[in-house]
């Protein structure tokens, strides 16, 4: 089970990270704090202080088209909010 997907890199994440040295990751929706603590730990080599976890609903959509009308809605994430110690940093830009 793979607890990181990706880092989320948006206007607010990058502020973020500036200001409070806080970065945004979408995690496994099973993994819990501790889980995701270790996880950032092992794969950028930093201490972290704080997790915040946050589960996104899924967005649910009507189309009508000529067919008919068609329903859909988008896939639940979870979202980490990462603190790290203080002068700890992930460049998050490395691997582009």
């Amino acid at each position: 089970m793979s607890i990181l997907r990706k880092p989320i890199i948006t206007e607010k994440a990058t502020k973020q990270s500036e200001l409070f040295n806080a970065y945004a990751f979408e995690v496994n929706t099973k993994a819990n704090k501790v889980e995701i603590k270790k996880a950032v730990e092992a794969a950028y080599g930093v201490s972290v202080e704080k997790v915040r976890t946050i589960n996104v609903r899924p967005d649910r959509k009507t189309k009508f088209t000529k067919t008919g009308v068609q329903h859909g809605k988008t896939n639940a994430v979870k979202k980490a909010i990462v603190q790290l110690a203080e002068g700890e940093v992930i460049d998050l830009y490395i691997n582009m």
